[in-house]
């Protein structure tokens, strides 16, 4: 872990990330492309040391309040967060001006939060959004190491319907030749099922490789999967799309499952939910004293 100063916080998309880096170990991840110009090791977190007073400063300075997001590079619940609570800060300044909230996680930390979440959603929306690859739990401790396995996310997605909150699943990167068949689907979708999610996002079964998650990917295949990564190359070489051989059959397995128990399965509809502010009941009026 290593301290940095931010010079902004809020994207044009009214998103954010208060860590960069990570060390729940995802082989997949394609946060440690080269592109993002991390010019340190991946698992050397960079906090934002003046994160949460850059977010005072954006949404007081805010016209009107909107739906701010979290964890689209990084999970704003790892390890890291249990000790600096900066997530934890900024949900509280999130709701002190009224904003509504939605994160990305894979970690059932987010269940310290719950107390907050709700007060949020109370008044205007929060949303948690939670990413299930692997239903078989050995292997998601192969993939996903250093985080809480799938069966954990889905007893937080559980909890957090009880309390209320809507919460909405990420079902990527399906690897292939690995996770890319019918039970997994089937067994991540009946999670979703169980647990009364709103939606869930899937951009196709694959994943993406580029310089740098490339790289760490395969090796992780050598160490965990010997002679995998000959495969990947024969049948992919080097392109960035790696869809799943069994694409169709999975895409419509999804679609017809998410359709028959009237889960939102289209990415379009599910963002418009995300990104809408709904107002509930007014903020209180903040006090200079």
């Amino acid at each position: 872990m290593h301290y940095i100063t931010a010079k902004t916080i809020l994207s044009p998309k009214n998103g954010m990330n208060l860590y960069r880096g990570c060390t729940h170990g995802c082989i997949y991840c394609d946060s440690r492309s080269q592109c993002y110009r991390m010019d340190y090791p991946f698992e050397d977190v960079a906090v934002k040391q003046n994160a949460l007073s850059l977010l005072e400063k954006a949404l007081a300075g805010r016209r009107a309040p909107c739906m701010v997001g979290m964890g689209s590079m990084t999970d704003p619940y790892i390890p890291l967060e249990q000790e600096l609570e900066h997530t934890h800060g900024a949900l509280q300044l999130i709701y002190d001006y009224g904003f509504g909230a939605t994160l990305i996680t894979k970690s059932d930390l987010v269940l310290r939060d719950i107390d907050l979440l709700k007060k949020i959603n109370d008044r205007t929306k929060c949303v948690v959004q939670m990413t299930l690859t692997t239903f078989d739990e050995e292997l998601c401790r192969k993939l996903e190491p250093n985080v809480c396995t799938t069966a954990r996310r889905f007893e937080a997605l559980c909890h957090l319907r009880q309390e209320g909150i809507p919460t909405v699943v990420w079902l990527c990167p399906i690897l292939p030749f690995l996770n890319d068949t019918p039970e997994n689907i089937s067994g991540i979708l009946d999670y979703c099922i169980r647990a009364g999610v709103k939606g869930v996002v899937c951009f196709g079964m694959g994943l993406t490789l580029r310089e740098g998650n490339r790289e760490y990917f395969y090796r992780q295949l050598d160490s965990h999967f010997p002679g995998l990564k000959e495969r990947y190359i024969r049948s992919y070489g080097d392109r960035y799309s790696l869809p799943s051989f069994r694409q169709q059959e999975l895409m419509e397995l999804f679609h017809q499952t998410c359709a028959r128990h009237r889960i939102l399965h289209s990415n379009r509809r599910i963002f418009e939910y995300l990104n809408t502010f709904e107002q509930k009941e007014p903020p209180a009026q903040l006090s200079l004293f």
